[in-house]
């Protein structure tokens, strides 16, 4: 009898080792299997976007210091393959990655602005003048506000990536009809919205908000951008997406750099993010010049101050 036992427990001994061997070839099959598809969707993404790889501009940010909020000047632009084009978008996206918050920072376009070795023209004609690097340079003088790298898309690259990310469409809750002058048609309620129709819904100015409602809506749109990249759900998504952003989006952050900025996004979790305006309410006015049309003159001293107690709060 006892015999029969030693035998039996030998026997189970033999065939733990078995099964963990099983175990360690299944883990080893999955974890090449994702490798493989990791790395063939980050190679789709590449080549889709490769075709219209565009070089980085000349562009000197400023060191980031330790402890220091990083500071990212996000530009979109409608180029429509033209070599001169003036910035649709501007906003400061500032990252503190020990908290764990993004402040967003949204420019009017209008605001009249001293260029560097220019006339004063609006923010958004320094970049037609002389680029980001001098875009960089109004924005600095006007603000005192460091600005350590820049990231810049033109319209249809956007259109493409949102397609990417979100294949099915992004959420979003159109607040009015929308039609003029976007090269879309958008009825009122929730809907998604694939990256035409998203594109045309932040560009959408023609009511009563002008280009304050714009603003809104591109900043609205990039917090539901934000929680689309961040999504359990479009996690297989992410290498083809990250492969895009080499060809779709100009900016003076190396390859790894871009990949490591969204992996330390997805591990820290999902990013609170706060925005603002600039001009803020009460401290600015509207003036029509000669040579610049129709500008927002504002205060810069109480605006400057504003960003400060904004970012440091």
């Amino acid at each position: 009898m006892e015999e029969e036992l030693q035998q039996t427990r030998r026997r189970r001994r033999k065939r733990r080792p078995r099964i963990g061997r099983m175990l360690f070839v299944i883990l080893l099959f999955s974890a090449v299997g994702v490798g493989i598809y990791t790395f063939t969707q980050y190679s789709s993404g590449y080549k889709l976007a490769d075709t219209d790889k565009k070089e980085p501009m000349d562009f000197k940010g400023d060191v980031l210091k330790q402890g220091e909020r990083e500071n990212i000047l996000v530009l979109g632009v409608d180029s429509r393959g033209e070599d001169k084009a003036r910035t649709d978008t501007m906003m400061i996206f500032s990252w503190d990655k020990q908290n764990n918050d993004v402040k967003v920072i949204s420019f009017m376009r209008d605001i009249y602005a001293d260029i560097p070795g220019n006339k004063s023209y609006k923010l958004n004609t320094a970049f037609y003048l002389g680029k980001v690097q001098l875009l960089k340079d109004t924005m600095q003088e006007m603000f005192d506000l460091p600005i350590h790298h820049y990231a810049l898309i033109d319209f249809s690259s956007f259109e493409s990536l949102v397609d990417i990310i979100a294949p099915n469409g992004v959420p979003v809750n159109v607040e009015k009809d929308m039609s003029e002058k976007i090269g879309v048609t958008l009825t009122k309620g929730q809907q998604n919205l694939n990256g035409q129709e998203l594109l045309g819904y932040a560009r959408f100015r023609s009511d009563a908000e002008g280009d304050f409602g714009r603003v809104g809506r591109q900043q609205l749109v990039m917090e539901i951008l934000k929680d689309e990249l961040l999504s359990i759900e479009n996690i297989p998504n992410l290498p083809k997406f990250i492969g895009a952003t080499e060809g779709y989006i100009q900016t003076d952050y190396s390859r790894s750099d871009k990949t490591k900025r969204v992996l330390d996004a997805l591990v820290s979790g999902k990013l609170e993010m706060e925005k603002m305006t600039i001009p803020v309410e009460g401290t600015y006015s509207f003036k029509r010049y000669s040579h610049a049309g129709s500008v927002i003159v504002l205060d810069e001293e109480k605006n400057k101050n504003a960003i400060t107690e904004f970012l440091e709060k």
